[in-house]
């Protein structure tokens, strides 16, 4: 039988998506292309104390772990330093929400992007 064996992408709708882009690179690193995509390939940075996963998961209409009723679709970056990170952000004026969860999957935080998305940052428990 067919069967899904894992992400294949997460897509964010953008009124700018080169400015969306390069504020992804600027602030969280990540290596977008000039068009704004990007294309993580988990054999090349797994190791045996973190292989790399990816999650889907459904939250409820009403759920507000995604900030804004409007949005459909949130992001969760893996992160090798959270803390490092979170203040990194706040330092270049980056919407970091205070709170942060510490849980048996590891450590979250979330931050905003220019376009009022949230996105979970996650640096994984060990093993994860």
């Amino acid at each position: 039988m067919a069967k899904v064996t894992g992400i294949g992408g997460v897509f964010l709708r953008s009124r700018n998506p080169a400015r969306l882009a390069g504020w992804y690179r600027e602030h969280l690193g990540v290596p977008m292309s000039d068009h704004g995509t990007v294309t993580f390939h988990w054999d090349d940075s797994a190791t045996d104390d973190h292989p790399g996963t990816t999650t889907f998961a459904l939250f409820a209409q009403d759920s507000d772990y995604f900030g804004e009723p409007g949005q459909r679709a949130m992001l969760n970056l893996r992160v090798d330093d959270l803390h490092d990170l979170l203040g990194r952000l706040r330092a270049r004026g980056v919407e970091v929400l205070p709170d942060t969860e510490d849980s048996e999957f590891g450590r979250f935080g979330w931050c905003v992007d220019p376009e009022g998305n949230r996105i979970e940052l996650w640096e994984p428990a060990p093993g994860m």
